[in-house]
């Protein structure tokens, strides 16, 4: 399926660690049209984040017109893990997970040993299913995907890679999260 190069997407990024985590949501029209940027919070190391998630897509006046949600990695906060198939059915959007590099599971497994329902962070770390290499303008980046075919996937990821490994949407979404957390008051 051919990706139009304006296709309208959410990306998501959290900003530092404290005890309430901002969560940046940026809607740009293909890589270049930052369209809206959307705001939350999560809790550290909670079980929040993947309803928040659903109510910043379904909640956003652009709603109608995404086509997909890019995220990076599933987890947010610390250990705050998003369940990518309940994101995918509660928003009816595919879902693409964006990695510098693939995860160490066994590094997270003992991580979640320290937590509380670690078994449910478990599952959902397990549910975001295959890591798959995509190839942008920059060089390798590593994807989960829900919903989407991989070659669709990685057809967006290469699209709107335009300044880095990383899409330009989640990378704004990085951006803007480190600045609202950290930007000191003039």
């Amino acid at each position: 399926m051919p990706v139009k190069p304006e296709i309208r997407m959410l990306a998501i990024d959290d900003g530092p660690l404290s005890d309430r985590v901002v969560l940046i949501g940026t809607i740009f029209r293909g890589a270049d049209w930052l369209e809206r940027v959307l705001r939350s919070e999560v809790t550290r190391d909670g079980m929040d984040v993947t309803e928040k998630m659903v109510t910043l897509a379904k909640e956003s006046k652009h709603y109608d017109q995404l086509r997909v949600i890019i995220l990076d990695g599933v987890t947010y906060a610390g250990f705050n893990v998003v369940d990518i198939v309940a994101l995918n059915e509660q928003t009816k959007l595919p879902i693409i997970v964006v990695m510098r590099s693939p995860p160490n599971l066994e590094e997270i497994k003992e991580a979640l040993a320290n937590l509380d329902q670690r078994e449910e962070r478990w599952r959902a770390i397990q549910r975001a299913g295959k890591v798959f290499e995509a190839i942008t303008h920059y060089g390798s980046i590593f994807i989960q995907v829900c919903g989407i075919d991989l070659p669709t996937a990685r057809e967006i990821v290469h699209l709107t890679s335009t300044h880095s490994r990383t899409p330009e949407p989640l990378r704004v979404a990085h951006l803007i999260a480190s600045g609202v957390a950290t930007a000191s008051k003039v």
